[in-house]
């Protein structure tokens, strides 16, 4: 099943992320409600402080605004956080 998996690059991934988030939308993301209202699950947004695409700032916004939202900050991570940047 592993082998089936197929990761679609960074270059595609950078690409498609501009693409949703210089695109126009037809809502306000912080007009979201919390999908998750009987708190089974947990939202969690992982933000790289120092990515060059999405300010940290901003996403540190959405999460005062959302207060559902679990905000990460992870230090010295850029926009591309791979999980040994967890460790």
């Amino acid at each position: 099943m592993q082998s089936q998996v197929k990761q679609q690059g960074e270059h595609e991934s950078i690409c498609r992320d501009m693409v949703v988030g210089f695109g126009s939308w037809d809502f306000d993301p912080l007009d979201l409600e919390n999908p998750f209202t009987d708190n089974t699950i947990q939202v969690h947004l992982w933000q790289g402080a120092d990515d060059k695409l999405v300010p940290a700032a901003l996403q540190r916004y959405v999460a005062q605004k959302l207060p559902w939202i679990q905000y990460h900050e992870v230090p010295g991570a850029g926009h591309l956080l791979k999980l040994n940047s967890f460790n």
